[in-house]
């Protein structure tokens, strides 16, 4: 299908945002928001956010990719995932302005752009979102690393002959790394629970965000990325994230030989594929 590409100027608090909005020639009432993960721009890795829009678009699937504040071409002061709810919201609205056919938005985020779209319907529950797809979301702290290196990393290494030719040679200092690890992550958890009261960390409130968002789901995860490994570890541990992968409304989706940002063309090309299958069953 034939589509056109434009640039929008959009403001946030002050400061203006530059997105991409690709239109379909019949565009379907439904639109997807691309949310860019730092450090990245509209573009994203290896084009992906680019190539992935336009795959979209030809379908018959609006897009919108945009960098919030601080990023890219946008003006501003660089700010972290947690705090980018404001553009998100200001995308969706310029998203509709751009295609007034649109009524339902599904946000698509990887990393912590997954992370950011979570928190986004936690703090609005804006019922324009229709559903997410998030891909290898980003709920890292200094005991999930830990646990994630000591299961995955080391649990590899010891099939390795490389490792016991090291490890009987004297070179590495195999328990003193694993102690390490291990008393950072009691470290980290000890000071977890002394601050639970006095504020909400930002993986339980993307865990209430998944929790009451009354959409349906996509979670694609790369079977060669710690991020993903480190997400369904947590995920399978944390009380807070307790049955949330496995409920009805989560189509979970892996991807066994897939890095982090699925670089390969075919891995690139599986991620639109699941996509815009996905998209067919909202």
């Amino acid at each position: 299908m034939n589509f056109t590409e434009d640039a929008l100027l959009f403001p946030v608090a002050g400061e203006q945002l530059l997105g991409i909005v690709a239109r379909p020639e019949l565009p379907a009432d439904c639109g997807v928001l691309i949310i860019v993960g730092g450090p990245q721009y509209r573009v994203g890795s290896h084009r992906q956010f680019l190539l992935l829009a336009r795959r979209l678009a030809a379908e018959g699937y609006p897009s919108l990719r945009f960098d919030y504040r601080g990023m890219g071409d946008s003006s501003g002061t660089l700010r972290e995932f947690e705090y980018v709810s404001d553009d998100i919201a200001a995308a969706i609205d310029v998203f509709q302005q751009a295609c007034p056919r649109l009524r339902r938005i599904v946000l698509w985020g990887l990393c912590d752009a997954a992370s950011a779209a979570l928190l986004y319907v936690q703090a609005s529950r804006d019922a324009r979102v229709a559903g997410l797809v998030l891909l290898n979301p980003w709920v890292r702290s200094a005991a999930s690393l830990a646990q994630t290196h000591i299961k995955h990393y080391y649990g590899q290494r010891l099939l390795q002959r490389e490792f016991w030719l090291k490890l009987s040679s004297g070179k590495m200092q195999l328990l003193k790394a694993v102690r390490d690890l291990l008393n950072t992550a009691l470290r980290a958890r000890g000071k977890r629970s002394r601050t639970t009261s006095e504020s909400t960390s930002f993986q339980d409130r993307m865990a209430e965000g998944l929790r009451q968002f009354p959409g349906n789901v996509l979670l694609l995860l790369s079977g060669q990325d710690y991020t993903a490994k480190e997400f369904i570890e947590f995920a399978a541990s944390n009380a807070a994230w307790s049955g949330l992968v496995e409920a009805e409304k989560i189509s979970r989706v892996d991807v066994a030989d897939a890095d982090h940002t699925f670089s390969a063309g075919t891995q690139r090309s599986e991620v639109e594929k699941v996509t815009l299958k996905w998209l067919g069953s909202l």
